[in-house]
This record gives C-alpha cells, sequence and structure tokens, in this order.
C-alpha cells in the first residue's frame, strides 16, 4: 500500500489532515465514507481518545456523534467543561467493519497520525475512553475495569482510563463512574491550567 506518512521535518495541522485524507496504510482506507480526523479545539488541554469511527462518524466526517457521542457531549455539558478545553479523536481514522473493533495491525498503522495529533495539541490530560484506548495507550497488560478513574504519567501527560460511553449504553451501573472519573478530569485540568 502507498504511503501516508510524510515526514519533512516540519509539521502542523494542515500537513497532519492532509496526510491523514491521503493514508492508504490498511485496508479500512477501502470502506470508509469519510476519514474522521477529530473535533474540538486544536490548542486543547483536554484530549480524549476513543477506538474508532462508528457509522454515524463514518457518515459526518467526525468522532463521537452517534448515540454514544451525544452521551459523552451531555457529560462534558453538565460538567461544564469549558469551551475549547478539549479534543476528542480516536485510535483509528477509519470505520472498521460492522463497528468491531480496531485490529492491532490497524491500530499500529494509524498510531503515528495520533502520537502527532497529541504533539501539535499539546493537551495536559489525555483520557483513554474504553478498553481499546487503554490498550494502546498504556499497554496491553492493561485492563479498563482494573485502572478506570486511575491515573498514570507518561511523557508529562496526566492520563486517566474511564468507561466508553458505548459502554454505559449497555450497562447504565457505569455512568456514575464515567462522570465521576471525568469531574476529577476537570478539577485537576483547572488545577494545572
Amino acid at each position: 500500500m502507498a504511503s501516508g506518512h510524510v515526514d519533512s521535518g516540519i509539521d502542523n495541522w494542515d500537513k497532519l489532515c492532509r496526510d491523514i485524507s491521503g493514508c492508504r496504510q490498511c485496508a479500512l482506507c477501502e470502506a470508509r465514507a469519510n476519514v474522521v480526523i477529530g473535533r474540538g479545539s486544536s490548542g486543547a488541554g483536554i484530549l480524549f481518545i476513543g477506538e474508532g469511527p462508528g457509522e454515524s462518524e463514518d457518515l459526518q466526517g467526525l468522532p463521537f456523534v452517534g448515540k454514544a457521542g451525544k452521551l459523552l457531549d451531555l457529560a462534558l455539558c453538565g460538567l461544564m467543561y469549558p469551551e475549547g478545553s478539549y479534543y476528542i479523536a480516536n485510535i483509528v481514522k477509519c470505520r472498521p467493519p460492522g463497528n468491531r473493533a480496531p485490529t492491532d495491525e490497524e491500530a499500529e498503522a494509524c498510531l503515528p497520525y495520533l502520537r502527532r495529533q497529541t504533539r501539535l495539541i499539546a493537551p495536559k490530560i489525555v483520557i483513554c475512553l474504553g478498553a481499546v484506548a487503554v490498550r494502546h495507550i498504556l499497554g496491553r497488560e492493561h485492563r479498563i475495569t482494573q485502572v478506570r478513574g486511575g491515573w498514570f504519567e507518561r511523557k508529562g501527560l496526566f492520563i486517566m482510563p474511564t468507561f466508553h460511553p458505548a459502554a454505559l449504553l449497555r450497562d447504565e451501573n457505569k455512568k456514575a463512574y464515567m462522570w465521576n472519573d471525568l469531574k476529577m478530569a476537570l478539577k485537576i485540568y483547572n488545577e494545572i491550567s
């Protein structure tokens, strides 16, 4: 497959978006309607990372716009996250067929883009939404049910895993946990900003 990773030594948001939009690193590009880069402020202090686009996201070209996204937006609004304080992205930028979790190979092909996004955004806090984000950001040995709500520090970033909003749609008992996690993340963000 043709390489979508171009490195001229100078990176900026426009170049990153062009590189992602032209990516052919894995087979996910073949069935996508849209590349889903992210949404929010590119100068945000908080970066949310999910697993990958679903059907609604693929059609609209934006992450977290389906039912799970609406639930996340409600929580952020309810907790009064400041406008411009966050950016939302995913491990992979193209929709896996049938909304399945991305394979390790698909994630590895796309992670350089997420790393570039993270460098350009320069957040202080990263919130991993769900097991796939936890596995690829913190490591395969971590399980969401064991690390959820905990804090990790890596390369100057404070990282907190929490449940993916889609998990809350399947199990309402998890809503209070996610609410408290997001509340704590906002408190930490306000303290370090």
